[in-house]
């Protein structure tokens, strides 16, 4: 959900900046089941523009219609949806709605967190009793400093706290410039990742050509910078070379990413791998197990676009630890 928080953010700061009064609305608890889980969020601004949603579409012109009391008195109210009887999802959400202003410090401290990919946290307080109170409201903890969403506020340690953290932001570095590598950039973007090109100085492209892209990078494989890549990164081999994606296998060696995948049949990984090992017979196997080869699941994708479809949810099942099902043949909750 970092993404999420920093799409809001940016948006609440423009609004802000145009005289343009926002109120942010929070899904902070759940009985029962949801289309989407407590820590969602959905902004409101009072020129009726929205941006987010809190569950699938069906709650969220209730929410706007009661935003507009809080754009009006500025008072936080929580406001709850029972679900079970108009979308059948089986479950009542308790929505926090409250105006919201960003300092200019509270910018700077969001700017941090993002660009340094930094972990932080966020509290909301609030009550399942709906209703309005100055005690409810949202502040974000940096370095275990508090900064609240509305100037001189003070909540209440007798309301309820919604804890949420906050990962840093999720990256994938793509490894290539070809034409599916332009299209898995474009999807990886729409997921809110932070995706980083890595092609040769010889591809001649630009980071305009790769739709979505964070930065292109063009190293050589001896001068690439692996320090950034961490738990929260997943890498893709997709250069079409079997001589570049073994170069940038060792150079990535000394790397523990969430999830390597390579482009290609088992019969080419065997071959890559093979001479890896080569190169590199001390070659840990921790590392040579978060090698996904060939990248992706078995969806029959054909075309570049439905083979990016396949790679991010092979890549969404490995982080989250899941073993990909159809829906209907999973026991129990959707939402473990």
């Amino acid at each position: 959900m970092t993404h999420e928080i920093k799409n809001l953010i940016k948006l609440i700061w423009n609004a802000q900046r145009q005289n343009i009064k926002s109120v942010l609305a929070t899904v902070v608890a759940l009985e029962g089941s949801s289309y989407r889980r407590p820590g969602v969020r959905m902004l409101i601004l009072e020129n009726g523009k929205t941006f987010g949603a809190v569950s699938g579409g069906c709650v969220e012109k209730e929410v706007q219609l009661q935003a507009q009391s809080v754009l009006e008195t500025a008072v936080p109210k929580v406001m709850s949806y029972d679900g079970r009887f108009r979308l059948g999802c089986e479950g009542i959400i308790y929505i926090l709605i409250e105006p919201v202003s960003i300092t200019q410090e509270l910018k700077v401290q969001f700017e941090r967190v993002f660009s340094q990919r930094l972990t932080f946290e966020s509290r909301t307080f609030y009550s399942k009793e709906e209703g309005t109170s100055q005690n409810f409201g949202t502040q974000f903890i940096f370095s275990e400093n508090p900064f609240s969403l509305r100037k001189d506020t003070y909540f209440s340690t007798e309301v309820t706290c919604f804890d949420q953290a906050f990962s840093p932001l999720f990256q994938l570095y793509v490894f290539g410039a070809e034409h599916d590598s332009v299209q898995l950039c474009k999807a990886a973007s729409q997921l809110g990742w932070q995706v980083t090109v890595i092609a040769a100085a010889d591809e001649a492209k630009t980071k305009t050509f790769f739709e979505g892209a964070h930065d292109l990078l063009t190293p050589t494989f001896e001068n690439l910078d692996v320090s950034p890549i961490d738990s929260q990164t997943a890498i893709m081999l997709m250069t079409h070379s079997f001589n570049k994606d073994v170069q940038y296998l060792l150079a990535l060696a000394d790397t523990q990413p969430a999830y390597i995948g390579v482009l290609g049949p088992k019969q080419r990984r065997e071959r890559v791998l093979e001479k890896v090992l080569e190169f590199k017979p001390e070659l840990s196997i921790d590392f040579l197990e978060r090698i996904h080869g060939p990248a992706g699941i078995n969806i029959g994708a054909e075309s570049a676009e439905e083979i990016s479809i396949s790679i991010l949810a092979e890549i969404l099942s490995v982080i989250r630890n899941q073993k990909p099902v159809q829906l209907k043949e999973k026991s129990g909750r959707i939402h473990d």
